[in-house]
């Protein structure tokens, strides 16, 4: 593999135009001298969109052609049989090769997941990957997993979620002997359906995981736990609606249409704090959450970010890579199995 640092960035998919996350690649190369991207899509549209840009930037891209795009639309089952020459299966190609380090998407999800199995494969011991990402809490910053990859877990599944996620937390993030927590309806052990029980059980049984217990909504944004573990329904449903809550929030903090006299005063004495508020509950700060248990480096960009939320994604990509996170999770995974 490269000594140097190299991202593949999948440049056609997602629902924003492709020129968002092309700009968002030259200005994390301004960012970082070292680092490399390969750009995977329409070679004529990114050599366009590359024009007047820097050529010292320039020269630390390389372009590889894909014919096809992966729709958000598109069946994983089919979009792997079907779009093996798309800009998502030539990305995650140059990974599987040793070309880059790590792959940046802010493609169709399932197919993401479908394709890089096949190509990248899961750690040994690992059935499924499962997305990971950080969430503002008080106090402290949440990790959670799964945000949406599995929807049908059973409870060894939900085991090796906590391993891969302590593991990240631990080896990666820098967070020593990381507390745990099962997300479930109520925190008593009687609480949920046998598949959680069963997981709780499994994890309790090895003493490397900081088991904390159940954990339940709330506690997902009251940073109880440093990792909140749960299938890929809830988890998703709960990011969706922390994003959603945190855009309401920001638009009441904002509004000032109407107001007269003193009130238009104090409100304007208060936007200062408000900008800051307003920045501490943005989640598109904490955009990309990385693909765990792939043999390789896959981080999923909201789909409808735009260039500085993108440019989130590929900093995340960055310090997995500069980390080495997948050599070191795989190092210690075989003590969990």
């Amino acid at each position: 593999m490269s000594q140097q640092k190299t991202i593949a960035l999948d440049v056609m998919s997602g629902d924003r135009n492709p020129r968002f996350r092309i700009a968002a690649a030259l200005d994390c190369l301004s960012l970082h001298p070292g680092l490399h991207f390969i750009l995977v899509g329409d070679r004529h549209f990114i050599r366009d969109s590359l024009t007047g840009s820097a050529t010292e930037l320039r020269s630390r891209i390389t372009v590889v052609h894909a014919d096809q795009v992966v729709t958000m639309d598109d069946r994983p089952s089919l979009a792997l049989r079907r779009k093996q020459n798309s800009s998502m299966w030539r990305a995650l190609e140059q990974v599987s090769m040793g070309v880059a380090q790590a792959c940046v998407s802010a493609g169709n999800t399932g197919a993401l997941m479908a394709m890089g199995r096949f190509l990248l494969k899961t750690h040994p011991g690992i059935d499924r990957p499962a997305i990971i990402g950080q969430i503002p809490s008080i106090g402290r910053d949440t990790f959670m997993l799964d945000l949406g990859a599995n929807v049908d877990c059973n409870s060894e599944h939900l085991y090796q979620f906590a391993v891969l996620g302590s593991l990240m937390l631990s080896e990666v993030i820098g967070i020593t002997a990381p507390t745990i927590g099962l997300l479930n309806v109520g925190q008593e052990d009687i609480k949920g359906d046998e598949r959680v029980r069963l997981a709780q059980e499994l994890i309790l049984a090895n003493p490397g995981l900081n088991y904390q217990g159940f954990v339940e909504g709330h506690d997902i944004f009251r940073g109880t736990v440093d990792l909140v573990v749960c299938d890929g329904f809830p988890g998703n449903v709960a990011l969706k609606a922390g994003e959603g809550a945190s855009s309401y929030i920001s638009h009441v903090m904002r509004q000032g249409t109407g107001l007269t006299g003193w009130r238009k005063i104090y409100r304007y004495m208060a936007l200062p704090f408000v900008r800051h508020m307003v920045r501490q509950i943005d989640p598109s700060r904490f955009n990309g959450a990385s693909f765990l248990g792939l043999q390789g480096v896959v981080v999923k960009s909201h789909g409808g970010a735009d260039r500085r939320e993108f440019g989130c994604a590929l900093e995340r990509a960055v310090m997995e890579v500069e980390r080495n996170a997948i050599y070191r999770i795989n190092d210690k995974l075989e003590s969990y199995f």
